[in-house]
């Protein structure tokens, strides 16, 4: 039977290529069945392989007298299998107290940190952990049942970095018969048969009854399944990895702009994966970052300019012509406001500059013009021609407040700033940095919007005000046209 296992572990592990001639593999061992049996195949494969083994055991300080029996098992075992072996002593309850963890997130977390400290400091190679086919289906459905999609289906990586699992064809049931028959005990730990946590529950209960009442085999495909899952994963990702190429570009303070017209050219699948990917770049890790979080930026494509979500993480999505901006909450918080500018009197004549906008207000005073060209002018432009003698208080360019109001007919009817955004569908955010020619609590121009109807150009207009917004880069916003006619 030892050469068996022996054999199927070391079968795995070439088709794998997890260990080469020279490693140094640093072997997590707590003492129970799982973790001696790969102790055990390790150090008979160590010679014909060509690899050494160092144990790595941790003692996490919770099981008192229990814990330092497993301890002295372990010692005792590398001492049999003349192993070298390093201990750690850590208080889990603590450190989950200061990381505001539980025990078992906290004792995963000090597991590994220890294992990857000691193969830096002992020239390890790999790090090589006893996780089984049971585990991996314990964590497929667990995954699935999280909402995980397909990398939660990938379960368990054989090999991941430096880190492997050559047990991981091997079921636990094979496992304890194996040691049993090799008459090699192994420790017992009394909290993996609560019930306190996800795992065990799923072990306990879930497994077992889809072995008794569905198939036999089902651990075995659930293996399976994980398999697969890693093979279309790798696919998927290769194809994001192009997609992200043709469709993201980075912006400042660590950003992503993602082309919606690009995106759409996209397999649906890729869509979704290179939306998640472009979401943990931006946050620095894809936890918590679920199916419901992808669908609602993607469904943002289809909302108007402006329109924003927040996302866990400190995510902030954005809707911006040509597609989506992504970036961290606290960065789109720090941009918008640098958008918001202080209120300028105008320089007539003269310019009169936003840097926080990029923006140029050019105002010059014609005395003579033509009155009929006037009204030949294109509705939606970025100059506008005002009747100066109308203006009150003098023209100054800043946001919104309370009480703004502009006339909207001839009449001289009159309607809140407020209600003409509500009704325009103006989202919130671009209401509160929008520039405005104003007079006063009198809003004369909307720029690209709508021009204040008291201030239309008449055939009695003596003097002309001419206002001309451009932006101070290479794309000119002005058309070079002037207007005299709203622009909605």
């Amino acid at each position: 039977m030892m050469k068996n296992i022996v054999e199927q572990a070391e079968k795995y592990i070439r088709k794998l290529g997890m260990i080469r001639a020279g490693d140094v593999v640093i072997a997590g061992v707590s003492g129970g069945a799982d973790s001696i049996c790969l102790l055990f195949v390790l150090c008979a494969l160590r010679e014909k392989l060509g690899f050494e083994v160092k144990v790595c055991h941790v003692n996490h300080g919770m099981r008192g007298s229990r814990a330092d029996a497993d301890e002295a098992y372990v010692r005792e075992v590398c001492a049999r299998l003349r192993t070298e072996a390093r201990f750690f002593h850590e208080n889990v309850e603590l450190i989950a107290r200061k990381r505001k963890q539980s025990p078992e997130e906290a004792g995963r977390a000090v597991r590994r940190e220890a294992f990857e400290r000691m193969c830096r400091e002992e020239g390890g190679t790999k790090i090589a952990t006893a996780h089984h086919q049971d585990d991996n289906a314990e964590t497929v459905l667990m995954n699935l049942s999280r909402g995980t999609g397909l990398k939660g289906m990938c379960g368990i990586w054989p090999v991941r970095g430096q880190w492997i699992r050559p047990l991981l064809c091997l079921s636990r049931r094979e496992i304890e018969n194996w040691l049993r028959d090799q008459g090699i005990a192994w420790c017992t730990d009394e909290t993996n048969d609560e019930d306190d946590y996800t795992r065990n529950r799923i072990r306990h209960h879930i497994l077992p009854l889809l072995e008794e009442q569905v198939n036999p085999q089902a651990v075995r495909h659930l293996g399976e399944l994980s398999v697969q899952a890693r093979e279309v994963l790798a696919y998927l990702e290769a194809g994001t990895d192009q997609a992200w190429i043709r469709c993201v570009s980075r912006t400042g303070r660590g950003g992503l702009f993602l082309s919606g017209s690009a995106l759409e050219q996209e397999a649906p699948a890729v869509q979704k994966h290179l939306v998640k990917r472009c979401l943990a770049d931006v946050r620095g890790s894809e936890k918590d970052i679920e199916y419901v979080h992808i669908r609602t930026a993607l469904e943002l494509l289809e909302k108007q300019n402006s329109r924003r979500v927040e996302l866990p993480g400190g995510i902030s999505v954005r809707k911006v012509y040509g597609g989506l901006e992504i970036a961290a909450a606290e960065a789109e918080k720090s941009r918008r406001h640098e958008e918001v500018f202080a209120e300028r009197t105008l320089d007539i004549p003269g310019n009169t500059r936003l840097p926080e906008q990029n923006l140029c207000i050019t105002c010059r005073i014609l005395e003579e013009y033509d009155a009929g060209a006037a009204a030949e002018i294109p509705q939606k432009s970025y100059t506008k021609w005002l009747d100066y003698d109308i203006i009150k208080h003098g023209l100054s360019v800043r946001t919104r407040r309370q009480g703004d109001y502009l006339t909207v007919d001839e009449k001289g009817s009159r309607q809140k700033l407020k209600s003409y955004f509500i009704n325009e569908k103006i989202p919130g955010e671009v209401r509160e940095k929008l520039p405005l020619i104003a007079d006063g609590p009198e809003i004369v121009w909307i720029p690209g919007l709508r021009l204040n109807r008291a201030y239309y150009v008449t055939g009695g207009t003596k003097k002309i005000l001419e206002i001309k917004i451009t932006e101070e880069k290479e794309n000119v916003r002005d058309d070079q046209s002037a207007g005299s006619g709203r622009e909605s």
